[in-house]
């Protein structure tokens, strides 16, 4: 018996006319999201990063060399407003992780690229990460985890969508 199990009893007790069954579920996503988040925060902070500049520097990273964006990308990418990242790219300029550059497609425009020591950092948080993942998922065969991912796919597909 876990935590959501004990919910799960005590609404059965308050509430019985609901179902909650969704609960099962979804509460269990949600508080493994945060034990996630938790991680997360730690790989980055063994590198400098928060979150937000991890993920700008993982969607970098992701597009093989030059690992050039331009900011319309990035924030399609990151799920970001035009105002938010600009911020986030004037403060990862200042850091020295990513540069701006003029875009070759675009004489008014600029790309946003990866620096060395922006993708070193990236690599070594994504490292830590991955190995904190790999222990997570320890706990479920290979195909449950196939499985998992493609129910999950499923789950996500209507908030991507939109």
């Amino acid at each position: 018996m876990d935590e959501v199990d004990r919910i799960l009893a005590a609404w059965a007790t308050e509430l019985p006319e609901l179902d909650t069954s969704p609960l099962a579920s979804l509460s269990r996503m949600s508080r493994l999201d945060r034990h996630l988040d938790r991680a997360r925060r730690q790989a980055f902070a063994g590198q400098q990063l928060e979150q937000w500049e991890f993920d700008v520097l993982a969607a970098l990273r992701r597009q093989g060399p030059p690992y050039e964006l331009s900011p319309g990308e990035l924030i399609h990418q990151t799920l970001s407003t035009s105002g938010t990242m600009t911020n986030r790219v004037n403060r990862l300029v200042e850091r020295g992780l990513v540069e701006r550059r003029p875009n070759p497609d675009d004489g008014r425009g600029v790309v946003v690229r990866l620096t060395e020591a922006g993708r070193a950092g990236v690599q070594a948080a994504l490292t830590e990460l991955l190995a904190f993942e790999r222990d997570v998922l320890s706990a479920i065969s290979a195909d449950e985890r196939a499985q998992l991912a493609t129910l999950l796919r499923r789950l996500l597909a209507p908030f991507e969508r939109s």
